[in-house]
């Protein structure tokens, strides 16, 4: 007689003491009947972000261009004649609409930082093209806004020239002695943009002069809110080893905040 089939016995594992969900809190009250005590977590909202859809910057300087060339041999001619002092003041209009007082061309610049962190500089061919220069000064946020705040600020970077016969445009420099109204104040450094520098240019794309705060998810909870300023700027390049951007008030406006920034070269 044949004995009958026998199946294997299965073990089923017991689930690891180490996978199993942590129990929930117990707490006891007055009349000693357990209370569960349910625990969450907060959790942060992400910073604000957007499409970027800044244009590339164009790493051709306007100072190639056939109009600025013939004004400036121009401007070289007439410097040589006397000064004459007319009887009456006629005001002068130059045919090219981004050509100023100084002789340069009007870009766009942004100051821009959290307060207590280094203020960055951005400066663009207009708002919709992504920065062609952009700085890290050793100089809080805050400060800066608020000296400029009290009237004329100068901001010179000086380096040292190329030992060599490389051709370097002075805005291409890695880095520059930073002095503020004469002081010096450390070291200015040029770096590419980032995302987050690239965001900050998206949400202001459609400014043109404007100073404040971006929105509070783009605050830092040890450096504080995200401040910026942003305004035309007229670029003079006066030779290979200087340029100078001198901040433009807007129209109506005689009394704001002024800004000069000088690169030179030693």
């Amino acid at each position: 007689m044949t004995s009958p089939l026998q199946l294997p016995k299965l073990s089923v594992p017991s689930p690891s003491p180490s996978r199993l969900p942590p129990p929930p809190l117990l707490s006891k009250s007055k009349n000693d009947s357990p209370t569960i005590v349910v625990t969450t977590t907060t959790t942060t909202s992400p910073p604000l972000r957007m499409p970027i859809s800044l244009q590339p910057a164009n790493t051709k300087s306007k100072r190639d261009s056939k109009s600025n060339k013939l004004f400036r041999r121009l401007r070289s001619v007439f410097r040589s004649f006397p000064i004459i002092v007319p009887s009456c003041k006629i005001p002068m209009v130059t045919g090219n609409p981004e050509v100023y007082i100084h002789g340069g061309t009007r870009i766009t610049g942004t100051l821009f930082g959290h307060r207590k962190a280094r203020v960055n500089l951005a400066f663009q061919e207009n708002p919709n093209c992504q920065p062609f220069l952009l700085l890290e000064l050793a100089i809080p946020t805050g400060k800066l806004f608020q000296d400029m705040g009290t009237g004329l600020n100068r901001i010179a970077l000086e380096c040292e020239k190329p030992s060599s016969n490389e051709k370097i445009r002075i805005v291409d420099e890695p880095i520059w002695t930073l002095f503020c109204n004469g002081k010096k104040m450390g070291y200015g450094v040029k770096r590419e943009a980032t995302d987050d520098d690239l965001n900050v240019m998206q949400l202001l794309h459609a400014v043109s002069v404007a100073v404040g705060v971006l929105p509070n998810e783009m605050a830092d909870p040890h450096d504080g809110e995200l401040s910026y300023m942003r305004t035309h700027f007229e670029r003079v390049v006066g030779s290979k080893d200087s340029e100078t951007y001198y901040m433009m008030m807007p129209d109506g406006i005689s009394n704001g905040p002024e800004l000069s920034v000088f690169f030179v070269r030693v």
